[in-house]
C-alpha cells in the first residue's frame, strides 16, 4: 500500500544517539511524548525522542495512504488539547491552525427528519423543539451544569495527582511534599465549595450513574438522548447502561477551541499537524527526534535504576532518565526486564482493562455524501458536512443493541458511527472536488467469535456493512468510495502500539482515573523503577489529545532532576 506520513525533519542518525549520555530519553513520538520532550528541553535538559514508526505523532498523525488523500488515521477532531500547552509551547506560531465547523452536530433520521446543532442558542432551541419542546427548554440547563463541572475538571487535568512519596526522602522533601498536598487539596476544596452542595451531589450522580439514567432524567426525545449518549461510549466497550459511564459525558464540554467550550474543531493538515507543531517547538528547544528506531528493552542497573535503552538494532543509548509514552502494559510487561518490578504492581498493570470496541475507517470519496433528509445537492456542502455526523444513533436502544452484539462476540450488526468530513473545511488534504471521510465505528471486539480480522473477506464485510448503513441516510455513498484504510483493534495495537486497540492506553472507568491511573499508588508519573516515568495517556489524566500527561510528567522529571543534580 502506498503511503506517506509527516515525519520530523530533525532526524539524526542512530550513531548520534549513542555518542553522548542524554539527560532524558522519551520512548515514543506521540503527542504526549513530544510535549514532555519540549518542556524538558525548555527546562535545560538534553533530550532525545525515539519513535518506532517512520512518522511522528502516535495516534495524532496524518498519513497519505491513498495518493492525494491525507488521513487523520486515528484521532480525528481536536478539543481536549490543553490551552496551557497551546500557549506555553506557542503552537500557533509553530503552525497549528484550528478550523471551527459551521455546525457542531448533525444527526439524520431514516424518517426524513434531522437534528442539526450549532453555536446559536436560539437555533438549537428550534432544532430540539422539532422533537420535544420540553427538551429544548431543558437543554441549556443541562449544558450549564456540565460547564460548571468542567471548571473543576480543568483544575484536575492541569494538576499532578497528590501521590504518596515512595522513596526514602529527606525531611525537607517530606515537608515540601506535605505542603504541596495541602495546597492541592485546599484548591480542590475551593472548587467544590464554589459548586455548592446541590451541584456536588449532582456531580457525584453524574460520575457514578449510567449514561442512560443521566439522560433519561434530563430528556424525553430519543434522538437528543442518543446524540449525547454517543459522547459517553467513545473508544470503550462500555454500554450506556454501565454505572460510571456518565463521567465521559463531561468530554462533551470539557474541551475548547480558542477559548470557546464544547467545540470540536478540525485541524488544517489533519491531526498530525498538532504533533508537528509540538515537534517544531521541541526541536526549537533542542530536542533530537529519531524515527524508525524501536526500543526493545530498558537497561536497568544493579541498583535498580534506569541506565538507558537498548534499541532493536543493538544500539545502546544511555540516560539516567527515561520517559515512556508507550502504554503501561507495553512499558512494564514489554520493555522492562523480568523480575525487576514488584508482583503486585505487575498484576495491577496486567489485569487493567485494555478492551476496545473501536474500528477506524478512513475513506477517500469522489463526492460529498448527500443526506436525503436535507434535500440539498450542493457539491460545496452545507453546515451539516462540517459537523460531527452521527450515523445509526437515532435512539439509546440502538446504541445499547450495538454494544450487546459486541459483548456477544460479534461486530455490531448496525454499527454506531461518528462520521466527519474534514475536507469540507480543509482544502489541503484532498484533491479538488474529492473528499476525506473519517468513520469512527463501534462496536468491534478484538477477537470476534464469528471470524478473524486477519481474513480479508471478513474485514471487507464489516467495511461494506458500515458503508451500506451510511447509504440508508446518504444514498450513493458506497458508490462514491475510491478507497479506504481500516484499523480494527488488532491493527491499532500492531500499528500504533495501543494495547488491545484501546485508544486511551487503558479504559477511562472510575476505577482507572486520577489516583488509580495506571495503578493504585503509582499515579504520580514516577514508577517502581528509579528514573523511569510514564508520560502517555496511561497516566493521569488519561486519554485524548490533551498533552496534559506529557506536560505534567515533564514537570515532575525537571523537579527530580534538579534535586538529584544539586
Amino acid at each position: 500500500m502506498w503511503r506517506r506520513g509527516f515525519t520530523s525533519s530533525y532526524t539524526p542518525p542512530a550513531q548520534a544517539l549513542k555518542e553522548k549520555k542524554w539527560d532524558a530519553l522519551v520512548i515514543g513520538g506521540g503527542h504526549n511524548g513530544l510535549t514532555a520532550a519540549a518542556y524538558l528541553a525548555r527546562g535545560g535538559l538534553s533530550v532525545a525522542v525515539i519513535e518506532r514508526r517512520h512518522v511522528i505523532g502516535g495516534a495524532a498523525v496524518t498519513e497519505e495512504i491513498i495518493p492525494g488523500f491525507k488521513f487523520s488515521r486515528c484521532s480525528y477532531l481536536q478539543s481536549l488539547l490543553r490551552p496551557s500547552v497551546i500557549r506555553e509551547l506557542e503552537l500557533k506560531r509553530h503552525g497549528l491552525k484550528l478550523l471551527k465547523p459551521t455546525a457542531t452536530s448533525f444527526t439524520p433520521c431514516l424518517d426524513g427528519r434531522y437534528l442539526l446543532m450549532g453555536y446559536d442558542d436560539h437555533h438549537n432551541y428550534l432544532e430540539i423543539s422539532k422533537f420535544s419542546k420540553r427538551d429544548a427548554d431543558a437543554y441549556p440547563r443541562y449544558e450549564n451544569q456540565l460547564y460548571k463541572f468542567s471548571k473543576l475538571m480543568d483544575f484536575l487535568l492541569d494538576s499532578r495527582t497528590p501521590e504518596t512519596l515512595h522513596w526514602d526522602s529527606s525531611f525537607i522533601d517530606r515537608l515540601r511534599d506535605k505542603l504541596e498536598k495541602s495546597v492541592f487539596w485546599a484548591s480542590c476544596l475551593r472548587h467544590i465549595l464554589a459548586l455548592g452542595q446541590k451541584d456536588v451531589v449532582d456531580f457525584m450522580d453524574l460520575l457514578l450513574s449510567p449514561t442512560s439514567k443521566v439522560l433519561n432524567k434530563w430528556f424525553e426525545s430519543d434522538i437528543l438522548k442518543a446524540v449525547l449518549a454517543g459522547d459517553a461510549i467513545i473508544g470503550s466497550m462500555a454500554s450506556i447502561h454501565t454505572p460510571g459511564s456518565g463521567y465521559v459525558l463531561l468530554h462533551h464540554v470539557m474541551g475548547e477551541t480558542d477559548g470557546d467550550r464544547n467545540i470540536w474543531s478540525h485541524v488544517e493538515g489533519g491531526m498530525g499537524s498538532i504533533s508537528m507543531a509540538i515537534s517544531n517547538a521541541a526541536s526549537e528547544a533542542g530536542v533530537s527526534i529519531v524515527t524508525n528506531a524501536e526500543v526493545s528493552q530498558l537497561m536497568i542497573g544493579d541498583s535498580g535504576t534506569v541506565k538507558g535503552v537498548l534499541l532493536a538494532d543493538g544500539t545502546r543509548v544511555h540516560s539516567s532518565v527515561v520517559l515512556s509514552n508507550a502504554t503501561p502494559y507495553k512499558t512494564f510487561l514489554g520493555l522492562v526486564p523480568q523480575d525487576v518490578l514488584p508482583d503486585d504492581f505487575l498484576r495491577a498493570i496486567k489485569y487493567s482493562d485494555y478492551n476496545s470496541g473501536t474500528t477506524k475507517i478512513n475513506v477517500a470519496v469522489d463526492k460529498l455524501p448527500q443526506f436525503h433528509c436535507c434535500r440539498s445537492n450542493n457539491p460545496e456542502g452545507g453546515p451539516q458536512h462540517t459537523a460531527t455526523i452521527h450515523i445509526g444513533s437515532e435512539s439509546m436502544e440502538e446504541i445499547g443493541s450495538a454494544c450487546q452484539d459486541a459483548w456477544n462476540g460479534l461486530p455490531s450488526k448496525r454499527p454506531v458511527m461518528e462520521m466527519t468530513i474534514p475536507s469540507s473545511l480543509d482544502k489541503t488534504i484532498s484533491p479538488p472536488g474529492k473528499h476525506v471521510v473519517s468513520l469512527f465505528t463501534q462496536y468491534t471486539p478484538y477477537k470476534p467469535s464469528d471470524g478473524s480480522w486477519e481474513n480479508p473477506t471478513y474485514r471487507e464485510s464489516y467495511a461494506q456493512r458500515c458503508f451500506s448503513l451510511i447509504d440508508e441516510y446518504a444514498p450513493g455513498f458506497s458508490s462514491s468510495v475510491i478507497g479506504y484504510d481500516m484499523l480494527t483493534p488488532p491493527d491499532l495495537e500492531r500499528e500504533f502500539g495501543l494495547t488491545g486497540g484501546n485508544i486511551f492506553h487503558g479504559a477511562m472507568g472510575l476505577d482507572s482515573l486520577f489516583l488509580l491511573r495506571p495503578a493504585k499508588g503509582w499515579s504520580g508519573y514516577r514508577t517502581p523503577i528509579r528514573g523511569l516515568y510514564l508520560c502517555g495517556s496511561g497516566a493521569h489524566p488519561g486519554g485524548g489529545v490533551m498533552g496534559a500527561p506529557g506536560r505534567n510528567a515533564a514537570r515532575i522529571v525537571l523537579r527530580d532532576f534538579k534535586k538529584h543534580s544539586s
